[in-house]
């Protein structure tokens, strides 16, 4: 079976979108949110945090209705919640096996953002999938930060989390890109090379004629017009549609909203700068270590 693919980076760092569309290679399977990194077995992930008891179950229920029952429908994401109440001891290994064996040899495609939430996630990842392929897709924290803020403003079940997480400090969108980003890179340091590639968001996204070409050589699957005409419509995906109501969420709510791609607005996509005050926070700027890590990813 071949290696999955892992793509490492904060929320609102283009990573819904880009999953969706390698997803949609002939020889790719994009998955929706599963964030099976965030424990040892399926028991610790599912009871663990607050977070996986609200929404971020839906990833690995659709997951499991689709592949089991052909469809997302009430009654199937039922099913799944009885198979993995069945198998809570399983290991996320073996989980994510029972997934490859379900959609053959196509390359799994992974963008839990919660991957970053720990350490100790990203060296479940490490542990497991040693020969994994990892895609870190980075994006300009001034971009990250404004679309964290308008998407938790636009969407009431991230207001309720993120009241929460203000109590602890957590919330802050700078601190969470730059905390992410480091965290990746204090992780990938010394991995084999061919097994690690960083792209910023704004460059793949406004060339994709360019850059899904090159993630293709790089993944060793075909790049010919066919595939790369398919990746370009990542709202065929199962995944791209809010799903049932007992697990509607399990991607970006904006992405479920709106997955197709408007080539038109994406041509015109521009870095902004590091320079100048943030929207977000009034009289503040960013911090040195921001700047100072934003620039190591050529961001300006």
């Amino acid at each position: 079976m071949p290696q999955p693919l892992f793509i490492l980076c904060p929320p609102r760092s283009y990573s819904s979108i880009v999953c969706a569309m390698l997803g949609q290679h002939p020889q790719c399977y994009g998955l929706p949110e599963l964030n099976l990194f965030l424990g040892d077995t399926l028991g610790d992930i599912w009871y663990g945090t607050m977070f996986m008891r609200s929404f971020g179950k839906h990833g690995l229920l659709r997951t499991l209705a689709q592949l089991h029952d052909g469809e997302q429908t009430e009654d199937s994401v039922i099913r799944a919640q009885a198979w993995i109440e069945a198998r809570l001891g399983w290991p996320i290994a073996k989980v994510l096996a029972h997934i490859q064996e379900c959609v053959g040899d196509r390359i799994l495609i992974d963008k839990s953002p919660s991957t970053l939430f720990r350490q100790e996630a990203v060296a479940r990842v490490l542990l497991n999938y040693p020969e994994a392929n990892l895609l870190h897709l980075t994006r300009h924290p001034r971009g990250t930060s404004e679309s964290v803020i308008a998407l938790r403003e636009g969407h009431e079940g991230l207001k309720t989390l993120n009241r929460v997480l203000d109590d602890n400090d957590r919330s802050d969108p700078e601190r969470m890109w730059r905390l992410s980003h480091e965290l990746v890179l204090t992780m990938t340091a010394g991995l084999p090379l061919g097994n690690y590639m960083r792209l910023k968001g704004e460059w793949l996204m406004s060339n994709l004629s360019v850059y899904l070409p090159q993630i293709c050589d790089w993944l060793d699957i075909r790049s010919d017009a066919a595939a790369i005409d398919a990746m370009m419509h990542p709202e065929t995906s199962p995944y791209a549609c809010p799903g049932p109501a007992n697990a509607p969420r399990g991607n970006d709510p904006n992405f479920l909203e709106n997955p197709r791609l408007d080539t038109a607005r994406l041509a015109k996509l521009r870095e902004p700068t590091l320079d100048g005050e943030l929207s977000w926070k009034p009289g503040a700027h960013f911090d040195p270590r921001t700047v100072h890590l934003a620039k190591r990813l050529g961001y300006a």
